[in-house]
């Protein structure tokens, strides 16, 4: 037997029908409304079961235990870190593992910009699992959600937690699928030049520690961050020049030393391709 809610410490709140329609129709509010959310520590025995669909996506954070969530494309484990978001319009069944209940922070969303939240993220019935890089800071936007509202429902704090899940919604959209390995390998690449932006690249170790072709890692980064290693690679570096620039009085030299440029002439040039301005120029606009 599973029950839907009643666990000691929860914490929950629900819009009525006329509150939702009424932010539907409220400029912001509109793009994302938060219809339920709420808290459920250690929720023993704790499940759900729709099989006539409901028209809002369902976003499950399990923080501690593990559970599963069930489409009809089949039945998804969920384990601490992981969220799982289930599109409107699917039938579905979620329960707590039975040994080992699920502490979630959960949420229901309807709006003008959930379909597109959905789609940049890949979530599906048959994909509907992400792995979320910080849970804790992910579970502070819904408890954030869930603060706002409990405080009253004017149309401030209704935005104000519209803007908290949409947060949210951008974070998982930004998630991985748990099977997608070579994702995940590509973020740990990204994450080593993310750490030295400074060192010189060498694409073929990057591509090794992914057990990927020069070729296919290459195109992989493109598809996945959006532009290329280099690409990449120079953009933290000019926003480490652009940082010193603005706080310290190092020379233009120095400053290119810093972020991993021998000749400061090809620094100045390659900053001036990214900013339209020399880095002279850019130090001198604030003065």
């Amino acid at each position: 037997m599973v029950i839907a809610e009643g666990f000691p410490g929860q914490r929950k709140l629900v819009l009525t029908p006329r509150a939702v329609a009424e932010a539907r129709r409220r400029p912001g509010t509109r793009h994302l409304v938060v219809t339920d959310v709420g808290y459920f520590p250690e929720a023993r025995r704790h499940g759900m079961v729709r099989e006539r669909p409901i028209d809002q996506a369902v976003v499950l954070l399990c923080t501690r235990g593990a559970g599963h969530v069930s489409t009809p494309e089949g039945r998804f484990a969920v384990a601490p870190g992981q969220a799982a978001v289930i599109p409107p319009g699917v039938p579905h069944d979620y329960q707590a593992e039975e040994k080992r209940p699920w502490t979630l922070w959960w949420m229901h969303v309807i709006g003008q910009d959930l379909e597109e939240f959905l789609e940049a993220a890949g979530i599906t019935a048959r994909s509907p699992i992400r792995t979320v890089g910080d849970i804790l800071h992910a579970a502070s936007l819904v408890e954030e959600t869930l603060r706002w509202m409990e405080r009253d429902i004017t149309d401030a704090t209704q935005l104000a937690s519209s803007g908290a899940a949409w947060h949210l919604m951008a974070l998982l959209a930004a998630g991985r699928s748990p099977s997608d390995h070579r994702s995940r390998a590509i973020d740990a690449a990204a994450d080593r030049i993310r750490q030295a932006p400074e060192v010189r690249l060498d694409i073929e170790a990057l591509a090794s520690s992914c057990h990927l072709s020069r070729s296919h890692f290459s195109a992989l980064f493109t598809r996945q961050l959006g532009m290329s290693v280099l690409r990449f690679q120079t953009e933290l570096r000019m926003s480490r020049a652009r940082e010193l620039l603005d706080t310290t009085e190092l020379s233009v030299a120095r400053v290119a030393d810093r972020v991993g440029y021998d000749d400061a002439y090809y620094f100045t040039r390659q900053f001036g391709k990214v900013h339209g301005m020399t880095p002279t120029a850019y130090r001198r606009r604030a003065e």
